[in-house]
């Protein structure tokens, strides 16, 4: 199994790379699994929006993970708690392990 980690994705830019990019990428390499941090992907370079998590989901990212700066676009907040599915780093480190398993089993099906 091939796995991706894309590390720190920052503003337009970094969002731009990955989105303009990794659907080939992920084509071209044969890669199974893509992680993506995603904290500071807001356009001023902290913080998520719902919009970019749906991004890089359509894009073929299959896991964000997140730091203290996710929570830094505070009219998302809520919204991302409520819809969108994301592990945050910051979590203890066997419960991440736990949940990245069982992602990757589930995707394995």
């Amino acid at each position: 199994m091939k796995i991706l980690f894309l590390g720190d994705v920052v503003g337009i830019s970094g969002r731009s790379m990955v989105l303009n990019n990794l659907l080939s990428k992920i084509k071209d390499e044969k890669i199974d699994f893509v992680v993506v941090n995603g904290e500071n992907a807001a356009d001023s370079g902290v913080g998520l929006t719902e919009e970019i998590c749906k991004d890089f989901f359509n894009c073929g990212v299959d896991v964000i993970t997140t730091g203290n700066h996710v929570w830094d676009q505070k009219k998302q907040c809520l919204i991302l708690k409520k819809k969108i599915d994301f592990l945050d780093l910051k979590i203890y480190l066997n419960h991440l392990q736990e949940k990245a398993l069982e992602y990757l089993l589930l995707k394995m099906k």
